[in-house]
């Protein structure tokens, strides 16, 4: 086996790594974050990792695809008031519509299929 390139792979830490704040595509930033090394990803699309402050909600949209999360610290509320947890994985269906809060901030390993859909009203 041949040694792997510098440039064919990237490596953080999600305890001291710098997150980049998330920015919506109006230009709206909410003070959540995301650690995301697939520079060919959209911002928040594929593999990355969430990171929520205490107290936001996110925006409320609708899945281009499908998504996935696991809860690494802290807890989600949802909209339809479902409480997840620290260890909750959780899947959501292409089209679904929800948006979510934390009371004391959380922290997710997330997989999303595309970008979503905002489903705010403007």
């Amino acid at each position: 086996m041949k040694p792997i390139h510098p440039d064919d792979r990237k490596i953080a830490n999600i305890h001291n790594a710098p997150f980049r704040p998330f920015v919506y595509d109006d230009g709206l930033a909410l003070g959540d974050e995301i650690l995301q090394l697939d520079d060919d990803q959209p911002p928040g699309t594929g593999f990355h990792v969430y990171r929520m402050p205490a107290g936001m909600t996110t925006r409320g949209h609708r899945h281009n695809g499908h998504e996935q999360f696991l809860i690494l610290e802290g807890e989600l509320i949802e909209s339809d008031g479902t409480v997840l947890r620290k260890g909750d994985m959780v899947f959501y269906r292409d089209g679904t519509e929800h948006n979510s809060h934390t009371p004391n901030g959380c922290l997710l390993a997330v997989h999303i299929a595309g970008p979503e859909f905002s489903t705010d009203e403007g």
